[in-house]
């Protein structure tokens, strides 16, 4: 993981994250309602209807978030593959300050700041020892894809925020980021305590919505389900 808490988000963006995080969480959305449910005591038929809807909706949105990652990968999977031969050990005594090497330059707009988050992006981040901990690729050994691309947000690590500054829409940049700019001294998942880490990077424009007609619904059945 690369990013702290979120942020007050819009209602579709709170749709997404909430989506996300069942996907992420549980193996299926069932599970999920059957736990929410239960927490809620026995529900009303008019609970179970819209329970059965928003399941409806989620799987619709699911399709819909699918078939857009799917469309991006094809256009991108080739390239960005090609920067996975980046990914070789390190010494991480060497990683003292955050460094920037532009292995593409971009031709779209100039992330100008640290509060620049109008982009989204394909990663890919490892350790010293070449450990991928996470990245875009569907499997990080032998990738056939590329998960839908990260939202920008100014939640990310440090080094991350600090080492896109300068790039634009399109490029692809390798940071190497000490510590004290990624988790210092917590380790995170893969990542001991006091690594420094390594990233490849291409930024996109940010990618719209899907073609889900349901947003508001979908929202909605959330909001009086589960109180989200």
């Amino acid at each position: 993981m690369i990013q702290n808490e979120e942020l007050r988000t819009s209602g579709r963006q709170r749709v997404a994250i909430v989506v996300i995080a069942l996907l992420m969480l549980f193996s299926t959305f069932a599970l999920y309602a059957g736990i929410m449910i239960g927490n809620k005591g026995s529900s009303s038929g008019a609970d179970e209807e819209k329970t059965a809807r928003f399941n409806e909706l989620y799987a619709k949105y699911i399709a819909a978030l699918d078939e857009q990652g799917s469309k991006l990968s094809d256009k991108y999977f080739d390239d960005f593959s090609s920067y996975k031969s980046r990914v070789k050990a390190f010494n991480s005594a060497d990683i003292t300050k955050l460094e920037k090497k532009d292995l593409k330059v971009g031709d779209g707009a100039e992330v100008t700041d640290e509060n620049f988050t109008a982009y989204s992006a394909y990663y890919i981040g490892w350790l010293s020892d070449e450990t991928i901990f996470d990245s875009s690729f569907d499997n990080a050994d032998k990738p056939t894809a590329l998960k839908t691309p990260l939202a920008g947000s100014n939640n990310m690590i440090q080094g991350w925020i600090e080492g896109i500054v300068g790039m634009k829409i399109g490029g692809v940049r390798e940071l190497s980021i000490p510590s004290a700019l990624a988790y210092g001294d917590q380790a995170q998942d893969k990542i001991p305590a006091n690594s420094p880490l390594k990233f490849v990077i291409m930024l996109l424009d940010p990618v719209e919505e899907p073609n889900f007609e349901g947003y508001e619904e979908l929202e909605q059945l959330m909001n009086e389900l589960y109180g989200a």
